[in-house]
């Protein structure tokens, strides 16, 4: 901690201890300011932890950083959640005496967060085992499922905690959390049925309505709407855009699980928290006669049925009070405003004992049922959660039971805090000199103190028969303790006062200033009103005294919260806001009691480690005894007798300016002793390191050697016995496998796969294969196959539909004209196309008449008449079940593939073809007589589209065709230099088609 002294102009102190102007408020606010704008959101008034909640995730709660301040002194890091939580819990290991720590601080001030932060620290920290982790578990789990039923939005916080809680966490003799127990008191139950403009009731009632499931809902009669329901709206504020309620619900249901809820309990919770919802939607009308009567059936039948209860039961339970007169009880029926109190305050009362009844049964999972384990003997640390002092526009009973709780706590705080200095004055051999402070007992006992206190008379006035209220209960207070210091009301106040205060008002002046307190609803609340066929239940303070008792038994420590200011806005420090909390917290106070003697004290071990070097004598090394060293040590320094005093095992420095001035010393002495170590220093970690090497590269050279040779010698022997089995395995290689030959027969297998791994075949084309050893052919024409379908595999998987399709024509051409028509071999390269005519090489007048016949070719083809053989120009389509030979825009003939009984075609390499068509009548002419630069390509899509490929002839020397019915024409085909078509002096249709150098 002294290492940040250094830095204590940029960054303030990190303990107010060590405030030169310790009573001055501004010194402490400034210090404050100075170390949030740091984002150093912690500082000490001693063992005493200040917070400023940040409103911003800092990067301070890591693993790392809880292993920094893991078994570490207390004071030797800065300040931190973690350092207080180490403490206590070495504190407990070490001294065996129980611990707590007592976070206190206004809604909104980081309470609930830092309760977490000690938590998540001992989960994290602390050894663990299969149970212990269980129980770890169930600690941090409890956290959402309390703060889901005792948490609510409120002007101030989002999540701000309705209830005070205690927890006890116990551990074992290993120092591992094995248990706990939680105590829960102040629950703000009247937030179930009444909250101020721009706050919510408690979290559960929106999880449920926003996250849970439809059927759920179904069956508690509820809609996934919280404006439907009367306790949700008082506040006009249903929906907040910081929470998400769905998913806080998810969190909540895995969380009750984690703890042990089984899926009956968790029902009959949500039955009940169902069932206030119901309750805040019972209306009444009044009858002439004043008595109030039900007019939500509806909701009483879904009452009757969550709760378990008869309905007509219910409904007079709610509009009527039970009365004894002369020994009979008499059922008095109730007006409208005495029915809806009783409704409210049933409300609250179930919610009240279902909070109690979560608790325990959380409790009871935390609970270690080991029978081995003493709970007795078990080491304890406690979590106080508690709200700050409250001081509100209008202040009501619940700040009256948080405020005097407060004033219990801050009487406690001071006197364990003078018994802490004390005890250390006199185990350190000090004269302990008494500290004038304000001792708050006197306010304490204004309110607690028997037949005479606040809260005996409002006891009182709650019992006594007759017509008692509050304004009866504030005069019998001004009658009773009208004449107390710390007491004043409206009409014991002077005009001045008068003029601020109400008529219904009393004012207590407390530790921490005065609050004005509005008796409206105190003896409501006291009383929660419940009559007695509900139940009567009044106010004690038998919890609160347990708690003290608690506390007394325990070693404190204490967490002060403070909320830098009411946007909730990162980086913004409201000074009004702040010196507010200073004052109610009693920082001011504690920073008082705490500096009254010396303001720093150490131990003599770290108080001379740190300062030996400022004097010749004490460095670099003290021999003697500590005391001595550290009086050698500050008498060289310069220290005055007032300013120090020296105790058995630590020494104490009155006043921080000599502290500081020791430090600023040590500073200038550490850039001298730097400059001193550098110079004798250099040539000294040379020669030093010179040897280090030369004995370091010996060793290693020596090492590396022998490694060396051990490798060599082992590499060798591997040689040797590789070339024995080689050759072994080479004389016995036609024998059947055996020791002798295995290892070459397994070479030879392993060379042969290598070389065929190397010269694997790459098309399917490529037949070539390695000649196989004789114990591997079977296996090596098994390979092949594989090779060769793997290969065909690959290739027809690259193969798309339009190529798959084009390689099915070049079959069919194949099969037709391979090795029987000269110009075949020229068409194999070329792609077959789906037509050689666009659209408008086609007449529109054809494309009309065809209409939506679907054409699947065209090709321009030349037609020799079977008169004279007159070449003439034409197109050829080929449709789905026809052939057409058009003439420009006239369709010349239409040739049905059911009458075309063949094809004819020479072996030269000219485009001529026949189309043989059946004459059964006189729609056909006779054969048509055609010629086609793309003849391969046209005959195969004719074979195709007619399903013709086996009718296809390919003729050499002449091929015949019917000219007319009865009538013959010849067509001769000779070879020559090039294409020649003409009528030869026989008749006949000549033609001659040019050679071709290869088939």
């Amino acid at each position: 901690m002294e290492s940040a002294l250094t830095a204590r102009d940029r960054v303030g102190m990190q303990d107010f201890v060590l405030l030169e102007n310790h009573t001055s408020e501004v010194a402490f606010i400034e210090n404050l300011r100075k170390r949030f704008k740091e984002n150093l959101i912690y500082t000490y008034i001693g063992s005493v932890l200040v917070s400023m909640n940040p409103y911003k995730d800092l990067e301070i709660y890591t693993k790392q950083h809880m292993d920094r301040y893991r078994g570490v002194n207390f004071y030797e890091v800065s300040p931190h959640i973690y350092a207080v939580a180490d403490n206590a819990y070495r504190s407990m290991r070490t001294e065996r005496r129980d611990q707590c720590i007592l976070i206190s601080g206004e809604s909104g001030a980081g309470k609930t967060e830092a309760s977490k932060k000690v938590l998540q620290y001992y989960a994290i920290t602390c050894p663990a085992s299969e149970h212990v982790q269980t129980v770890k578990d169930r600690l941090l789990q409890s956290n959402p499922v309390l703060e889901a039923f005792g948490n609510a939005k409120t002007l101030r916080n989002d999540n701000s905690s309705r209830f005070g809680k205690y927890m006890d966490i116990q551990f074992d003799f290993k120092g591992a959390p094995v248990g706990g127990h939680i105590i829960n008191y102040l629950l703000e139950k009247s937030r179930v049925v009444h909250q101020s403009h721009g706050e919510r009731n408690f979290h559960i009632f929106y999880q449920l309505i926003e996250g849970g499931e439809d059927d759920l809902l179904r069956r508690l009669g509820l809609e996934k709407n919280a404006q439907q329901y009367q306790y949700l709206v008082k506040g006009n504020c249903p929906k907040v855009s910081s929470i998400n309620d769905r998913n806080d619900w998810k969190i909540v249901r895995k969380a009750l699980s984690v703890i042990g809820f089984t899926d009956d309990e968790v029902e009959e919770l949500l039955n009940i928290i169902a069932s206030v919802l119901h309750l805040g939607n019972v209306q009444y009308g009044g009858e002439d006669s004043g008595s109030a009567y039900i007019t939500t059936e509806t909701q009483i039948k879904y009452l009757a049925r969550l709760l378990g209860v008869d309905g007509t039961v219910l409904k007079e339970a709610l509009t009527h009070k039970k009365i004894i007169a002369k020994g009979e009880e008499l059922m008095s029926p109730l007006n409208q405003e005495q029915a809806a109190s009783a409704r409210d305050a049933l409300s609250k009362a179930i919610y009240g004992r279902t909070f109690t009844w979560l608790v325990n049964k959380i409790n009871g999972s935390l609970a270690f049922k080991d029978d081995s384990f003493n709970s007795k003997n078990a080491s304890v640390i406690g979590l106080l959660d508690i709200y700050g002092f409250e001081v509100f526009q209008n202040n009501s009973f619940e700040q009256f039971c948080i405020n005097y709780c407060n004033e219990k706590l801050q009487q406690l705080f001071i006197e364990l805090t003078l018994k802490s200095e004390q005890e250390e004055y006199e185990a350190e051999g000090i004269t302990w000199e008494p500290v004038q402070y304000f001792n708050n007992k006197i306010i304490c006992d204004l309110v607690e103190e028997k037949f005479k206190g606040i809260i005996s008379i409002l006891d009182e006035e709650c019992l006594r028969p007759g017509d008692a209220s509050d304004i009866t209960f504030l005069e019998k207070l001004e009658n009773t303790v009208g004449g107390h210091a710390h007491f004043l009301t409206h009409k014991l106040a002077d005009g001045k006062t008068r003029k601020i205060m109400g008529r219904e008002e009393f004012r207590l002046i407390h530790y921490a200033g005065e609050v004005n307190y509005n008796v409206n609803g105190f003896l409501d609340k006291n009383n929660d009103l419940l009559f007695r066929n509900l139940k009567s239940i009044y106010l004690s303070i038998w919890l609160l005294a347990k708690l003290m008792e608690i506390l007394m038994s325990k070693e404190p420590s204490y967490v002060r919260c403070i909320k830098p200011n009411d946007a909730k806005q990162a980086g913004r420090f409201d000074e009004v806001l702040i010196r507010h909390q200073v004052k109610y917290l009693g920082l001011m106070e504690n920073l008082r009691v705490r500096r009254a003697g010396f303001a720093y004290r150490r131990r003599y071990e770290t108080f001379l480690q740190r300062y030996k070097s400022l004097c010749p004598d004490t460095w670099p090394n003290w021999d003697g005894r500590l005391v001595d060293g550290v009086s050698t040590l500050v008498k060289h320094l310069g220290y005055k007798p007032e300013e120090y005093k020296l105790g058995r095992t630590k020494i104490f420095i009155r006043f921080p300016k000599t502290l500081f001035a020791t430090e600023d010393a040590l500073e200038v002495r550490k850039h001298s002793l730097a400059t001193k170590l550098q110079s004798s220093w250099k040539g000294y970690s040379q020669k030093t390191k010179y040897r280090k090497m030369r004995q370091s590269a010996i060793k290693i050279q020596a090492w590396w050697r022998g490694i060396l040779a051990c490798r060599e010698a082992k590499r060798r022997r591997e040689a040797a016995n590789t070339i024995r089995r080689f050759i072994k395995g080479f004389i016995y290689r036609h024998q059947p496998r055996c020791p002798e030959n295995e290892y070459f027969l397994d070479y030879v297998r392993y060379s042969f796969l290598m070389k065929l791994h190397r010269s694997l075949p790459k098309t399917v084309l490529d037949k070539s294969w390695p000649t196989p050893p004789p114990a591997l052919v079977v296996a090596s024409e098994q390979l092949r196959k594989l090779c060769m379908q793997n290969m065909v595999w690959k290739y027809c998987k690259n193969i798309n539909l339009e190529w798959k399709h084009q390689l099915e024509q070049k079959m069919v051409a194949s099969e037709i004209f391979k090795d029987k028509k000269d110009n075949y071999p020229q068409s194999v390269p070329k792609l077959f196309v789906g037509s050689r005519l666009n659209g408008e090489d086609i007449n529109p007048k054809v494309q009309q008449t065809l209409g939506n016949e679907k054409m699947k070719y065209a090709v321009p083809v030349t037609k020799y008449d079977r008169k004279g053989y007159k070449a003439r120009n034409r197109q050829l389509l080929l449709m789905a079940n026809s052939a057409i030979i058009v003439e420009e825009a006239k369709l010349k003939q239409r040739i049905d593939y059911s009458s075309l009984k063949g094809i004819s075609v020479s072996s030269l390499s000219d485009g001529m073809f026949v189309l043989h068509v059946a004459c059964e009548d006189n729609k056909q002419k006779g054969d048509v007589v055609l010629q086609s630069e793309h003849v391969i390509e046209a005959l195969t899509k004719v074979a195709i589209c007619a399903e013709k490929m086996n009718s296809i002839n390919i003729n050499q020397g002449s091929i015949k065709f019917n000219v007319a019915q009865g009538k013959e024409g010849i067509i001769d085909f000779t070879s020559g230099s090039e294409l020649l078509i003409a009528k030869a002096k026989n008749g006949h249709l000549s033609v001659t088609a040019p050679r071709l150098n290869s088939r």
